[in-house]
């Protein structure tokens, strides 16, 4: 394999004077790694794509916007925005699909210093209403769906103009999107901060009230960054170690992506649309996730990336369109937010002639991406998920924080420029998380003799189902919500298709009965749905706990057999 070529062209790109050239300056107190030409901030990022004005680039049913189109939109709102005494430091939150609307607003956001706080559209009105008083927004952009949810408590909103987008006839109160567009503008003269928010994605907290993690600039650019030198550094040394000049390679043609996971992800917002914007391509969107639809916006928009979990790409593969489906534009092909499995790693490179399989592995917390592996390498290595970029310092520790040596088996903490400023108003959290500016994973991993990480557990108590996180504890207080519920233990159940459902050990109270399908719904209505229980079982007994009264997981995950779940 090419890892001595990958080793030396990790150290030309990273030389100095080179594009990915790294630095190590201070930050919040610590010394951390960073790109020294990297641009200053995301509004600089944006505003480069000028350039792109007649290319088409966002994509959604019928509609089609340039990015002349876009950059005028985007300018509106930023003036909009300004003419409403929305000033850096503010927050506004999305909370709406994945329609174009939402990019726009977030351009329009972050050109101004203000921060974008994405609204989970699964959240039901509970979740909903926490994280809105928790941001505290000066705007609140939404769509039909949101709007109603908001309506059903409107003090969740209270001081935060409501703008609603695709919605005839909006009630008293409410301004139609198309009237912050209709003014026009251009965009304010704003000087923003590199460790200014920039944007505000909440992650699922083990306490049952998600955490905002303060995504700044300097992150956000740092992992766009790191991307574009993964690309860079992989294809170099597989060139090389094949015999072919790069310098003979024509230039790629500008990316095409499928977006198929929401954009209030880092997934989808700052790996997929970050890379596909400041490479000038298109972004196709869709409403939901459809297979189906996925392979004939592939053959319609000659799709090159997508972009998904890797539950997608397997969906796609498996699809009964797809030997009639023209994919030959595909290049990439895998997913993030899940360990692509080593099987699909291997469908992929055999089952579409012109894609090689890729992936990354990251989390809210790193602003994208901690490692990226592809195409030769990938296929070598298909349990593994690459080696950390080069803004970051990588290690595994031991419980009490030590590292371990090469090789061994150890949490994974990494420090660098992509690594959150904490979690808003939460200096608890943001302390348990991140020592010394060293982030806690929360995943057990293991660094070969080549530096490529491998992930082999989860620290954290949570289930990772088709990429979202699901913590135990946030199911589990839920059900406790149920009168009938003396007890509850929820787990991960290993699943073909989603990679783990959710499964709960459940005791109920002495005189109290409760269906599966009856908890499922009570859950439903207080959770987003994908958190409820698929599995539920009924104990006769006090589910067992160890010494300290944890509950003992491992041991019900063995004795408790799917067929006999409710």
């Amino acid at each position: 394999m090419h890892y001595a070529e990958l080793k030396q062209a990790w150290s030309e790109l990273t030389a100095p004077g080179q594009p990915f050239e790294i630095e190590e300056i201070e930050v919040r107190g610590n010394t951390i790694r960073n790109f020294k030409h990297a641009p200053p901030n995301i509004r600089a990022v944006w505003l480069s794509t000028v350039a792109f004005a007649d290319r088409d680039y966002l994509v959604y049913d019928d509609e089609r916007i340039t990015y002349g189109q876009a950059h005028t939109r985007v300018n509106a709102i930023a003036a909009w925005l300004w003419a409403e005494g929305v000033r850096p430091g503010d927050r506004v939150a999305i909370a709406m699909r994945n329609y174009p609307e939402w990019m726009l607003l977030y351009w329009a956001c972050v050109c101004i210093g203000v921060a974008a706080v994405g609204m989970n559209a699964w959240w039901v009105t509970e979740e909903l209403e926490y994280a809105l008083k928790d941001s505290s927004p000066k705007v609140v952009f939404c769509d039909e769906e949101r709007l109603a949810r908001i309506l059903e408590r409107p003090a969740m909103a209270e001081g935060a103009r409501l703008v609603v987008t695709r919605m005839e006839g909006p009630p008293e109160g409410v301004l139609p999107f198309s009237e912050v567009l209709v003014r026009g503008g251009d965009m304010p003269d704003v000087q923003v901060d590199p460790d200014a928010d920039a944007c505000i994605f909440y992650t699922s907290g083990t306490t049952g009230f998600p955490k905002g993690a303060q995504l700044t600039h300097r992150g956000c650019v740092a992992n766009l960054m790191n991307m574009g030198f993964s690309g860079q550094v992989q294809g170099l040394a597989t060139l090389r170690a094949n015999g072919i000049d790069p310098a003979s390679v024509p230039a790629p043609n500008p990316p095409v992506a499928l977006l198929t996971t929401p954009l209030f992800h880092v997934t989808a917002n700052n790996c997929g649309a970050y890379a596909v914007t400041a490479g000038g391509g298109k972004m196709v969107l869709m409403y939901k996730w459809d297979a189906g639809e996925a392979l004939r916006l592939i053959e319609k928009e000659k799709v090159s990336a997508m972009s998904g979990v890797p539950v997608m790409s397997r969906e796609v593969l498996t699809h009964p369109d797809f030997a009639t489906t023209d994919t030959s534009s595909l290049l990439s092909l895998g997913g993030g937010g899940a360990q692509l499995q080593p099987d699909l790693v291997a469908k992929i490179d055999k089952e579409v002639a012109t894609a090689r399989p890729n992936t990354g592995y990251g989390m809210t917390e790193t602003c994208g991406i901690i490692t990226s592996i592809a195409a030769d390498f990938f296929v070598d290595k298909p349990e593994s998920c690459g080696p950390a970029m080069p803004t970051f310092e990588a290690r595994c520790v031991d419980d009490d924080g030590q590292t371990v040596p090469p090789g061994h088996v150890g949490e994974l903490w990494v420090k660098g420029a992509p690594v959150i400023k904490g979690y808003l108003n939460r200096p608890d959290a943001t302390a348990e998380s991140i020592t010394n500016g060293w982030l806690h994973t929360g995943d057990v991993a293991r660094i070969d003799e080549d530096g490529f990480i491998f992930i082999v557990d989860r620290k954290k108590d949570m289930v990772l189902r088709g990429g979202e996180n699901v913590y135990c504890a946030e199911v589990e207080a839920t059900a406790y919500r149920h009168p009938a519920v003396a007890e509850c233990c929820v787990f991960g159940v290993p699943d073909d298709r989603l990679g783990e459902e959710v499964g709960a050990a459940v005791l109920l109270r002495p005189g109290h009965t409760l269906t599966a399908d009856e908890l499922r719904a009570h859950c439903a209505a207080l959770a987003a749905r994908h958190k409820a229980p698929r599995y539920v079982w009924f104990l006769d007994e006090a589910i067992p706990r160890n010494a300290s009264g944890k509950f003992l997981k491992r041991a019900l995950r063995e004795s408790l057999k799917v067929e006999d779940a409710g």
